[in-house]
């Protein structure tokens, strides 16, 4: 079955998706941006308990817990790289981190997965690279997508979804 990807603005918190993606940190310890707003809407006190349980996320990795409160039924745990200028690998870390979570979603028959734009907040990844980035690892998952049938990039204005949606139609183009 083809993928559908599809560009949102809006709160991943209230998005009906099976995941929902967290742009964690490796301590899995909430903080702010993205993060915090998944650890709130979930229930932070039962999110903390879990992601303590798993013991940390190494970078570009991936670790599960429920969804609680979200109305997803898992959230997907993903570090993405601090930008640091490109020539520390981060071009690789983040598209594991993308690459991951789809593996993970397949493995586990999930059907719809949101992504925010992972390691683009206080990370500091240039949104057109990492925009390039996820977008590329969404295409090359399709082919072979097996129950995820669709993928929402969430974005949390109009200006990051128009990038998303320029990137989309220029990979389709070329």
């Amino acid at each position: 079955m083809a993928l559908d990807i599809q560009v949102k603005t809006a709160d991943i918190t209230q998005l009906e998706v099976d995941v929902v993606v967290n742009a964690a940190n490796s301590a899995l310890a909430g903080g702010g941006g993205v993060d915090g707003a998944i650890h709130r809407a979930a229930g932070a006190e039962r999110l903390q308990r879990a992601c303590r349980a798993l013991g940390g996320c190494p970078t570009g990795e991936v670790r599960a817990t429920a969804g609680f409160d979200l109305a997803a039924a898992a959230i997907y745990h993903t570090v993405g790289p601090i930008w640091r200028g490109g020539n520390d690998n981060e071009p690789e870390l983040l598209a594991s981190c993308y690459r991951n979570c789809l593996q993970l979603a397949k493995e586990q028959g999930r059907g719809s997965i949101a992504f925010p734009a992972i390691s683009c907040g206080v990370y500091g990844y240039p949104l057109e690279q990492a925009v390039a980035i996820a977008v590329a690892e969404a295409r090359t998952f399709a082919p072979d997508n097996g129950s995820v049938e669709t993928l929402v990039f969430c974005c949390f204005d109009q200006a990051m979804a128009a990038r998303y949606r320029a990137e989309l139609t220029r990979q389709t183009d070329t």
